[in-house]
């Protein structure tokens, strides 16, 4: 038997409970909804050449086989038999329990294993919904713990009010709601204030106008030059697979990102998304390393930006299906980026952040030697102009009290935010030329993910400046950052939530807009 611990440390085993009850086991259609695949595989197998025979309108069997039939159907049933019951043990040895501040899941029948993550270490928790299973009524969970490269816990599949209810339960206790580990009584699922939703017709418009659509034009563009100047009509031909691959990636996206919705309660930032296959996720603010703003050029027609974030233990997933568990907003206008940027990070730490991040989404500096520009932002000195003849004045820094604000991209507008906390560590670039230019790079470390904090070619007395600052600046709040839980940082933007949990009276509700929060001093709580 083999044990694997999924826990972001190292812990001492812990003794499983004798009490039976304790234990749980996923719905019985589970796995047939899982392996469903197989089953028509084996359909397909056996019954591919009795179908052919009966759309061309000849019989059912052929009379060659005829003394072969029951070998074939014998066959065929044991395969079945096999898989079927493959299917049941693996439904019956798959258990699982919260319990101890743990959540923990026994699979296999052969090779047994058990999976565990700690309560007051997961870092989110999704539904997840595949076609298949929403026509059952039935979802998956999964938990996402710090440092695991993947999902630690998977529950597939569960009825979807059973669902809910034991991503509440789990949340509740993760976030310090319920007193203690042991508590049996069933936590409702949190009430929630949505924050934005994502029309279809804007995400459409997002997608005609992604650097994906200008890549194909271009490339396309080519192709018809070449065709025409060789006379060569084949190389249509050859598009077509890239075609079919581009409108496989096009739907994927459109399926990934419909109906997007982002909420606020007490458990964290809730997106839900998904046409065919829907996802529910779950995401604390205080999970959040890193958050990274974009805006492709054509997108500027319109003023939209997308927004990804590094989650620790989403690791990163080149598949659609990774891209968008980091997306926080696939397209929005910028009331909604500030929006979003003020569930992350509630405190920004300036007395004016609206006007911050505006000049860290769109500002241009102006022509500096590299001290800070009228609107707080470092940038790239001007002797450094050759190596980035675009966008040395876009390119610059920002530290506030709560995080650090890096800036870049003249036609691909980006603009990092990484809280002070969840700086890893650092290092300082410097290559040939900038060495000879008199500038570096400042790259910070979180957790793996699409965004990598960089600042680029600083110069190099700004740059080993903001080495020690920042230092200090992590090293100070991560003392002042005493738990893992995170209720007390989301509550207050979503009193009536927190009111029915903890059973306080209410207070009224605040308008979240960074531009309306209170200043540092009235919101620090050390």
């Amino acid at each position: 038997m083999s044990l694997e611990n999924d826990a972001t440390e190292s812990l001492p085993a812990k003794p499983e409970p004798t009490v039976d009850g304790d234990w749980n086991r996923v719905h019985p259609a589970s796995p047939f909804v899982r392996g469903w695949v197989a089953l028509a595989a084996v359909g397909f197998f056996f019954g591919r050449d009795a179908f052919e025979r009966m759309l061309q309108g000849r019989d059912f069997m052929d009379p060659n086989l005829s003394g072969r039939v029951p070998w074939l159907l014998a066959g065929g049933a044991v395969v079945l038999l096999l898989t079927v019951g493959g299917f049941i043990l693996s439904w019956y040895f798959t258990r699982y329990q919260v319990a101890e501040g743990y959540v923990r899941v026994n699979t296999g029948f052969l090779f047994k294993q058990q999976r565990q993550a700690r309560l007051d270490r997961v870092q989110a928790i999704d539904i997840v919904q595949p076609l298949l299973a929403r026509i059952f009524g039935l979802a998956e969970l999964k938990f996402e713990v710090a440092d695991a490269g993947e999902s630690a816990v998977r529950l597939a599949y569960l009825p979807l009010d059973k669902a809910k209810q034991l991503r509440a339960t789990i949340l509740a206790r993760a976030a310090g709601v319920v007193s203690g580990p042991e508590t049996t009584e069933e936590i409702p699922e949190a009430p929630e204030h949505v924050v934005l939703s994502v029309p279809p017709s804007r995400l459409v418009g997002s997608l005609l106008l992604s650097e994906q659509t200008v890549g194909i034009l271009a490339g396309a563009a080519v192709v018809v030059a070449v065709s025409v100047f060789t006379q060569n009509q084949t190389l249509f031909l050859a598009l077509i697979p890239g075609v079919l691959g581009i409108g496989a990636a096009y739907w994927s996206s459109f399926n990934k990102g419909y109906n997007f919705t982002a909420a606020i309660s007490p458990d964290g930032i809730r997106l839900r998304y998904g046409l065919l296959d829907t996802q529910a996720q779950t995401v604390p603010p205080g999970r959040i390393q890193a958050l990274m703003v974009t805006q492709p050029p054509l997108w500027r027609i319109f003023g939209w930006y997308r927004i990804h974030v590094n989650v620790a233990g989403y690791g990163v997933s080149g598949s659609t299906e990774g891209a968008a568990r980091t997306m926080l907003l696939p397209v929005g206008l910028k009331p909604d980026v500030l929006r979003m940027m003020s569930l992350v990070l509630p405190d920004p730490g300036v007395e004016d952040p609206e006007r911050v991040f505006t000049a860290g989404l769109d500002g241009l500096g102006p022509v500096e030697t590299g001290s800070s520009t009228s609107d707080g932002f470092t940038t790239t000195p001007r002797r450094a102009r050759l190596l980035a003849p675009l966008g040395w004045r876009r390119n610059g820094f920002l530290a506030t009290k709560t995080a650090l604000l890096i800036r870049s991209g003249r036609w691909w507008h980006t603009l990092v935010m990484v809280p002070h906390q969840r700086t890893q560590s650092m290092a300082l670039h410097q290559g040939p030329l900038a060495r000879r230019f008199g500038v570096a790079d400042l790259v910070l470390h979180t957790t793996a993910g699409p965004v990598s904090p960089r600042v680029f070619q600083a110069g190099v007395e700004q740059a080993v400046e903001l080495f020690d600052q920042q230092s200090a600046r992590a090293r100070e709040a991560r003392k002042r950052q005493t738990s893992e839980q995170w209720l007390a940082q989301v509550a207050p933007q979503a009193p009536e939530v927190a009111a029915t949990l903890t059973g306080e009276p209410a207070q009224p509700e605040p308008d979240i807009h960074p531009r309306t929060s209170p200043p540092q001093e009235e919101r620090h709580h050390g």
